[in-house]
């Protein structure tokens, strides 16, 4: 009886969490289907009376959100393998390494970590600049082949080494060398992660502002979130729209780690890697 009462408690904390992050969502879409500029409700709506998914059209309508939202779409088609590929394969490197070299790199990886974000704008601009790259998607997509962030590949760091080392001496001693460790061994083993990487290098880059305002000159390589902000400007108190706008930025995002948060609960690589072996 105890253990019933248990696991129904923690189905209700799990509950009450979920509807804490999913209120949210859910008043940015009531919102985004209000007539064109109403104000926020001031009481709780769960649908409005007379929905409106024109503001969906006006803002397409209003601005090239169209040219926008395919720019996007560009970088996190590119940027994200690039990201998982890069950050694997380094993770994957880091692990193999022997003492002291492992820990120095490790230690030079956290520190990387602590770098603050406006340390290393000027130094990329003069980077893009020599490489002709300023003003185009790819200064959004370069950082990408550098694993985008340190954490990601510390993620695989850490993952891989939780793999049991004779693996991949068993696989060294079969003539395997590490891109075969790699692509066979570890990745299979790495699901959770892998689709931790995807996710956030997806938010990473999918809502990244700060880059495209600082290396985007021409209005045809803007991204979302510079659309968005120029939404704002245009009409900064049309709650309709705005939300509509958020929308549109959010959804993406949302549905992809749905489609993907069956790899975070379940981890059963390890024994599919046994059952094929």
């Amino acid at each position: 009886m105890w253990r019933k009462l248990g696991s129904a408690a923690r189905i209700a904390a799990g509950i009450a969490v979920a509807v804490l992050f999913v209120l949210p969502l859910l008043w940015m879409i009531v919102g985004s289907l209000r007539p064109t500029g109403l104000p926020p409700a001031r009481t709780v709506e769960w649908w409005p009376s007379d929905p409106q998914l024109g503001n969906y059209i006006a803002i397409f309508d209003l601005l090239p959100m169209g040219v926008y939202l395919r720019n996007s779409l560009i970088v996190v088609a590119v940027a994200v393998p690039a990201t998982l590929l890069t950050a694997s394969l380094a993770g994957f490197g880091l692990s193999q390494l022997r003492e002291p070299w492992r820990q120095r790199l490790l230690i030079y990886t956290v520190v990387l970590l602590m770098v603050p974000a406006p340390a290393v704008w000027l130094f990329r601009y003069q980077i893009l600049s020599w490489l002709g790259l300023l003003s185009s998607l790819w200064a959004l997509i370069l950082p990408a082949f550098a694993a985008g962030s340190p954490l990601l590949v510390l993620l695989f760091y850490w993952t891989f080494r939780r793999t049991p080392v004779s693996y991949f001496e068993a696989a060294r001693v079969e003539g395997a060398d590490a891109w075969t460790s790699w692509r066979r061994i570890a990745m299979p083993m790495a699901r959770p992660t892998t689709a931790a990487v995807i996710v956030l290098a997806f938010a990473l880059f999918w809502n990244d502002f700060t880059n495209p305002v600082l290396y985007l000159y021409r209005p045809d390589t803007y991204t979302l979130p510079v659309g968005i902000q120029i939404l704002k400007q245009v009409d900064s108190t049309n709650w309709p729209l705005l939300l509509a706008g958020a929308t549109l930025v959010t959804l993406p995002m949302v549905l992809l780690f749905l489609a993907l948060q069956r790899q975070f609960l379940h981890d059963d690589a390890l024994s599919e890697l046994l059952d094929r072996g």
